[in-house]
């Protein structure tokens, strides 16, 4: 009976161990923009700022503090904010990663009435996010943002 216990024991180390699979870079990557897209839901600047590296800059002319500054903005505007992320690709290439996608950012305000519930939309955006390996975490040192312009894109589908 020990014998068999031991048998047993030693085959559920063996299917643990090797059903471990190691996560990838792209997983990781995913995995940076679902946090920020949690922190910034929750309205947590210090969590997203974990993921930009302090050497952030991009066209638009941000760095890491005017970043801090404008979500300190945003989330003082807006009381409560739901971000989507739709179609999300993700390329990495040695210590470099590239995150394109499309948020939906909406926001409800608490006014008492029946239209807290229906949010206001804060805009289609399409983000194209530049991440770069620093020890073994991936940061986000630039990002560009527009605002989608849907109708062109639902004109397409038709």
């Amino acid at each position: 009976m020990r014998r068999m216990m031991t048998m047993l024991l030693i085959f559920v180390i063996a299917a643990t161990v090797f059903s471990c699979q190691k996560e990838t870079d792209e997983s990781r990557v995913k995995k940076v923009i679902t946090d920020i897209q949690t922190a910034g839901e929750a309205k947590d600047v210090k969590a997203i700022l974990e993921h930009l590296a302090k050497t952030y800059s991009d066209p638009q002319g941000y760095n890491y503090e005017t970043i801090k500054g404008l979500l300190l903005g945003y989330f003082f505007r807006y009381p409560k904010i739901t971000v989507y992320i739709n179609n999300l690709t993700i390329t990495v290439e040695k210590a470099s990663a590239k995150a394109v996608f499309q948020t939906v950012l909406t926001s409800g305000k608490k006014t008492g009435s029946v239209s807290d519930v229906i949010p206001q939309s804060l805009g289609v955006w399409d983000f194209d996010v530049s991440l770069t390996k620093e020890s073994d975490d991936w940061k986000v040192v630039s990002s560009e943002w527009t605002q989608a312009d849907i109708m062109k894109s639902e004109e397409g589908d038709q």
